[in-house]
This record gives structure tokens, sequence and C-alpha cells, in this order.
């Protein structure tokens, strides 16, 4: 009987410490340490990489599985029918400028000498005309010459009139120069043939493609003499950088998240290696659990959605792979 008295005592003893020791937590004065366990997927970025030219592929220097580096030409098209195009249009913008140089510069000395020399020239015809034509006019009425020999004499001298003034003219284009819409006609098609130039040029570096960010090749889609087209696709790559996790959150635990927060990631893989992240976006809009979270009791339950972008990811993050999102401590009142 005192055994058993003995043992009853004792475990008052033991339920009125526990009630003692629980009383400050029960009252609020005392906190609980309480951490969140969200799970969610890797997502890694995927980009379908092609030739913005058409052409036929000359070269594939990567395959599936190799790492590449931002920069690096992976594949590369026959250039040659690019490059007789450059060719083409540097020549013609070559003439168009050498023509705008002509216009501006007017008309050289010797053509300016020669236009004056020939000037000169026809009104010395035209004076000989003028000469003859009176010693004619003086010589009709006495019947020396006939009206015949008169007419000629005043035809010789209108032609040599008109030759003269031809000659005027001519020398006064030159020594005007060109018209203004001359240089301006010129200088609209020197600015078109740069531009078409400067389009051959691009065209003809579009025929390397370059691997825009580091990755890993997913997949070789083409293969080296296939004829491609802007539309078709060469190679998948996966990018190494962002690495982010798609998790979910229930709503009693929205107000503990807040962009910016570290939190700390784990996969299956290498249980004992952490990654360090950082919650990103949060989604503003709730929506039905997604069968990707592994927890069965939240299956139901209405959630939001969050990215976490993780910090230094490393090569062991796949697709798709599912990891565990550990929440900083916090203390909350009973």
């Amino acid at each position: 009987m005192k055994k058993i008295a003995l043992i009853v005592v004792i475990l008052a003893a033991a339920v009125a410490g526990a009630w003692w020791f629980d009383l400050p937590v029960r009252l609020g004065f005392a906190g609980e340490t309480r951490q969140a366990v969200l799970y969610g997927n890797v997502d890694i970025r995927q980009v379908s990489l092609g030739f913005r030219v058409s052409g036929r592929i000359a070269e594939l220097r990567v395959d599936e599985g190799d790492s590449v580096r931002k920069g690096d030409v992976i594949a590369r098209l026959d250039d040659e029918p690019f490059r007789q195009t450059l060719d083409a249009s540097e020549a013609e913008a070559e003439a168009s400028r050498a023509t705008l140089t002509k216009l501006k510069a007017g008309a050289r000395a010797g053509e300016i000498a020669q236009a004056r020399a020939t000037h000169e020239e026809r009104l010395a015809e035209l004076e000989n005309a003028e000469l003859a034509y009176e010693r004619a006019k003086q010589l009709r009425p006495n019947g020396t010459i006939s009206q015949a020999e008169l007419d000629q004499s005043s035809a010789g001298r209108a032609a040599a009139a008109a030759r003269a003034r031809s000659a005027r003219e001519g020398l006064a284009l030159l020594e005007e120069g060109s018209r203004v819409e001359d240089i301006t006609s010129a200088e609209a098609q020197v600015d078109a043939a740069a531009a078409k130039a400067a389009s051959a040029r691009t065209s003809l570096k579009d025929t390397e493609l370059v691997a825009p960010n580091d990755g890993v090749v997913l997949s070789r889609v083409r293969e080296t003499g296939a004829i491609v087209s802007p539309a078709d696709v060469v190679y998948v790559l996966s990018l190494t950088e962002p690495v982010w996790v798609r998790a979910y959150v229930a709503e009693p635990d929205l107000g503990r998240l807040y962009p910016g927060m570290k939190v700390t990631i784990a996969s299956d893989t290498a249980p004992g290696r952490a990654y360090e992240g950082t919650v990103g976006f949060i989604s503003p809009v709730a929506e039905f659990t997604p069968k990707s979270v592994e927890t069965p009791e939240l299956r139901t339950d209405l959630v939001y959605r969050l990215r976490i972008v993780i910090t230094n990811p490393g090569k062991d993050l796949r697709q798709g792979m599912p990891v565990t999102v550990q929440l900083p401590e916090t203390k909350e009142a009973s």
C-alpha cells in the first residue's frame, strides 16, 4: 500500500509541476518556437535557340549534355551567300557616296574653262553671222544676191544666236553648281545604301548562333547540312541561372512570408547540403493546391504560390526536383 501511495504522490507532483510550468505559456507570458516547412519543386528556365536568318547549317559545335558559356558560338550557317550580298551592298554604298561627293564639289575648273571657251567661240560665230547678214541685206536691193541667199544668211544668223545662248546657259550651269534638290536626293540614296549594307552586315553576323547565357544543352534538334528558317529550333538550352523553387503556402502561414526573406532549401538527393534562398514573388491570388505539393493534408486547401530564388545553385538541382523549404524560426504567443 505504501508503494501505491508513493506512486500516486509522485504522479500528482508531476501533474502539478507540468501545470505550473505551463501556466506562463497559457497566460501568454512566454512564447513557443515555430518553424514552418514548405514543399516545392525546382524550376529552371529553358530557351529554344535558332538562327535569325535562313540558310544551310555548316557546323554544329556542341551536343546534348555539353555545357556552354554566354557568348559561345555553338552553331554556324554557310555564310558565303551573305558575304556576297554584303560585298554588293558595300559597293553600292560606295558608288552612292562618290556621286554625292561629285555633286557637292560641282564642275571642275577645266570643265568650266572649256565651257567658257565654247561660249566665246559661239559668240564669235554669231558676230560673223551678223556681219554676213548685214552684207547680204545691203546687196539684195541691187540684185547682186538672190532672195534665197538673203534668207540663208538670216537663218545662219539665227542659228549662231541659238548656239551662243546654249553655250552661255551651259557655262552658267557649271558655274552655279549642283541644285540643292539633286544633293538632297543623293544624300538620301547614300543613307539608303548605308542602311542596306548595315542590314547585310547584321545578316552575316546572324549566321553564327551564340549562347545567350551559361547553360547545358538539353537537345540538339537539327544536324549539319539541314536547311533551316528563322522559325526552326536548333538547340534547347537549360540555363544555369536563375534557379528558383516554386512552392505554395497556406493562408495561416502567409503573414510570415515577405519578399526578401531568407530561407533554407534542401533536396532529397543531397539532404546534408543546404542552399540559401530568397523569397521573391508572392502571388496575390489564392488557388487550389496543385498535385505537385507533397503534403497530403494541404491538397484540398487554398494556397498562395511563391517563388524562391536560390543563391549559388549547385549542379545537383534539376528541373522539377522536389525540395524542402525551411523558414526561419519565429516565436508566437499561445
